[in-house]
């Protein structure tokens, strides 16, 4: 999702990894855990002791920065997505292992249904991977101080080198992406980046080159409509997605100044930029033309993408949660490809620039029953060991900076992601106004909706989405969100 995502963020996936038995043996070669049971084990090491509160909390040392008690339960719940959960268990095993805890796990597609009434009661969970289609808001959650203060996390000893604090272990843009009003109340774990997918076999067979321009997508479209095949799929009834085409276009076309003037909400974001209107109307054009894989408007993410695994499609836009997700539906030789967004004419940014960031927003309640637990896993997670558990568990990357061993082998769309990362150098971009402004991120996508269906054309998209800028610019909260 999905920043949204920002995930598999908008999607419940069933693509979720290896199975337990694997991801045992995986946790046992990297000295994770000893035995199968050790979560089990662990909770009984105490010779039948009752478990402490969860609120009780040990002296506050460099190697426990956050007094976490031992023998105290910790309530994780995670987005069961493209990334699954196994890696969840994983961590959990290790960090009972490691602290004497006890901890219960709920992985759900349904973070909202599972959690609002928990939040709203209350007793909120220690730790939550608020993403996907169904998350909390996260401006909704800040705004009623739901959320704790992660700077405490950010500014604590390293646990790969304690003499660093963990934000100078981050990929640039980690920390900025959480921030509400001024403060970092979510840690956005995954480094996602957003664009368009093909298959390397459906190309070769076909003898398609991947374009750079958006004259050489419409052609290749074209061809694929020819054959057979739609050109571009997207997934119809989640309009986030097609929305990664309109913002890379937007973000190309006009440079950074043209992003940041949408996530400053400004009152020319998009009335008044012609790269906003060169944008819609490209997209436009694939609709006009019947470039669109048939009935794609109508499918939801798995659907789209799983006819696209069928080959009845040549691209489909998606954040690179993406083949973990399908990884079910794949087949072995699809040789799935990352493709940065082909450049409209004169566009400011390179054909090699992406939208690329952190995703994946981990929180800690402020009324977690065991809040220095919750701190002290978020810490975890930003450790080389357990970033490494995850680049194998769900084949993505962390916002840990070389943080996973050079072992692990990825799989082909990761790593052509991961070559396009290393192509776009410093050209990466990425837009915040999903996570300030979740209204005005809805209302945009009400508008991509229609204009796909060609209920309303691209000059009345403008219009809309100006109208949800105009909207969330009276949010006196905005002044508190501002890029420079």
């Amino acid at each position: 999702m999905g920043s949204t995502s920002a995930h598999g963020e908008t999607g419940t996936g069933t693509g979720a990894g290896p199975g337990r038995r694997d991801l045992i043996k995986r946790s046992a070669a990297l000295g994770l855990i000893s035995v199968p049971t050790m979560s089990f084990l662990t909770a009984c090491a105490s010779g039948g002791d009752a478990p402490k509160a969860a609120g009780a909390k040990a002296a506050v040392t460099k190697e426990n920065p956050f007094g976490l008690a031992k023998g105290t339960k910790l309530d994780v719940v995670v987005f069961k997505g493209g990334f699954g959960d196994d890696y969840a268990k994983a961590w959990e095993a290790a960090f009972d292992k490691k602290w004497g805890t006890s901890s219960t796990h709920l992985g759900t597609p349904e973070i909202t249904g599972k959690l609002q009434t928990r939040f709203n009661g209350g007793n909120p969970p220690d730790v939550v991977d608020n993403s996907g289609a169904q998350r909390i808001k996260l401006d909704v959650l800040a705004k009623s101080n739901q959320l704790a203060d992660l700077t405490p996390v950010l500014d604590a000893p390293s646990l790969d080198d304690p003499n660093k604090k963990v934000r100078d272990l981050l990929i640039p843009g980690t920390v900025e992406q959480g921030m509400q009003g001024g403060k970092c109340v979510s840690l956005n774990y995954v480094y996602t980046v957003y664009g368009l997918w093909y298959s390397g076999k459906l190309f070769k067979e076909k003898g398609w080159t991947p374009p750079k321009t958006w004259d050489e997508f419409l052609d290749v479209c074209t061809k694929a409509k020819e054959a057979g095949i739609g050109g571009l799929a997207h997934q119809g009834k989640f309009p986030y997605y097609i929305n990664v085409v309109i913002m890379d276009l937007i973000a190309k076309k006009g440079g950074l100044e043209a992003m940041k003037a949408i996530d400053n909400l400004e009152p020319n974001a998009f009335e008044g930029s012609a790269a906003a209107l060169a944008a819609v109307e490209a997209l436009y054009e694939v609709v006009e033309k019947g470039l669109l894989m048939p009935g794609t408007n109508g499918l939801t993410h798995t659907e789209s993408q799983t006819a696209w695994n069928q080959y009845k499609a040549a691209f489909i836009p998606s954040g690179s949660w993406l083949e973990n997700e399908q990884i079910k539906q794949t087949p072995d030789d699809f040789d799935m490809r990352f493709l940065p967004m082909p450049l409209l004419p004169d566009s400011a940014l390179p054909f090699e620039a992406i939208r690329a960031g952190a995703g994946e927003p981990f929180i800690v309640p402020e009324q977690a029953a065991n809040k220095p637990g919750g701190l002290e896993f978020i810490r975890s997670m930003l450790s080389r060991e357990w970033s490494t558990i995850f680049a194998q568990q769900a084949n993505s990357l962390t916002v840990v900076k070389d943080g996973v061993d050079p072992g692990v082998k990825l799989r082909p769309g990761t790593q052509s992601a991961v070559a396009a990362l290393k192509q776009a150098g410093t050209n990466t971009f990425n837009y915040l106004y999903p996570d300030w402004y979740s209204e005005m991120d809805t209302a945009i996508q009400d508008a991509s909706n229609e204009l796909m269906a060609k209920r309303i054309q691209p000059k009345e998209w403008i219009k809309r989405a100006q109208a949800a800028v105009n909207k969330a610019a009276q949010d006196p909260n905005a002044k508190n969100n501002r890029r420079s």
